[in-house]
């Protein structure tokens, strides 16, 4: 089963962004999660969607963050996901059983 995943959505030169990016980084030496990094500029589309809006900070696809992450905030959201994932798993090996 694939482990929790965090996008960061950024662009260059953006102050906000390489802190946030620095905070996730830190949290990877403590927690195991992936993690990809989305240029805002790389797209028309996300440019209009996000040029005011970053970094924004999704975990396993659900909004968690915009402009500042707290760090210890960003590792018990990370954390709670781990669990309803094992949760979840779980939950599906119990009925297999059955």
């Amino acid at each position: 089963m694939a482990g929790v995943k965090v996008d960061i959505y950024l662009k260059g030169g953006c102050p906000l962004c390489r802190e946030a990016k620095g905070i996730v980084e830190k949290a990877m030496d403590d927690i195991p999660f992936t993690t990809r990094e989305i240029d805002i500029t790389s797209s028309e589309e996300l440019l209009r969607k996000y040029k005011d809006d970053i970094p924004t900070i999704f975990i396993n696809g659900t909004k968690s963050f915009k402009y500042k992450v707290d760090e210890g905030e960003f590792k018990k959201k990370v954390r709670r996901e781990m669990i309803k994932m094992k949760m979840s798993r779980l939950s599906r090996d119990k009925a297999r059983y059955r």
